[in-house]
């Protein structure tokens, strides 16, 4: 398994952004799917979201974060 590279804050906030992202894309795939949005945009839209915010979430269940495992954001 990984180790963690968040703090308890660092996680919290990673699934509370993860949530806030992900739900408007969820909103946008509905809407597209009953056809109050029309065209493949919302598509791409909300699929990206949503998938950005799922993986925010995981980030923060797991303590885990990409960029700071790439040097990116690492505290010293």
């Amino acid at each position: 398994m990984m180790p963690s590279n968040l703090t308890q804050r660092e996680k919290q906030i990673r699934i509370i952004v993860g949530a806030l992202v992900e739900g408007p894309g969820w909103l946008i795939l509905v809407l597209r799917f009953v056809n109050i949005l029309s065209g493949d945009a919302p598509w791409f839209v909300g699929g990206i979201l949503v998938a950005a915010g799922l993986f925010l979430v995981l980030e923060g269940a797991l303590g885990w974060s990409a960029a700071r495992a790439m040097g990116i954001g690492r505290r010293e």
